[in-house]
């Protein structure tokens, strides 16, 4: 019974087009929430959502790099035949290895940003103490 309800949560987690498109997504490598709002017609909380969902289906899982959530494929395999039988095997937004780069760029920005900014407040907290 258990490994009937098991295939029912991966078939749900297949059934959202924007679930699909996040799966596509992490086909190509791991992401981070940031880097699919940037990649996906959607909001971060709506992404985190249906990241959850896929979460549960064992479908995905995530590594923390500071306040990032980093996303990739547990089930590789099974994500891939999939996506390849309703022919969405390949990622949603095609792109050069120039504008792979380039986002890769604005993604460690980002995280230097985030790390400057977390170490410059726990100065400040420091210093109120």
């Amino acid at each position: 019974m258990l490994e009937t309800q098991a295939a029912a949560e991966v078939l749900k987690a297949f059934s959202h087009p924007t679930r699909l498109s996040i799966l596509q997504e992490l086909l190509a490598g791991p992401k981070c929430v940031t880097d699919m709002e940037e990649l996906l017609p959607a909001r971060q909380a709506n992404i985190s959502q249906h990241l959850g969902v896929l979460r549960h289906a064992k479908l995905v899982d995530y590594a923390q790099d500071g306040a990032l959530r980093c996303y990739y494929l547990s089930r590789p395999r099974l994500v891939k035949d999939m996506l390849a039988l309703v022919g969405r095997d390949e990622p949603v937004v095609k792109r050069t290895p120039e504008e792979i780069q380039a986002h890769k760029a604005r993604l460690e920005k980002a995280r230097q940003r985030e790390k400057s900014a977390k170490s410059s407040g726990n100065t400040r907290q420091q210093a109120t103490q």
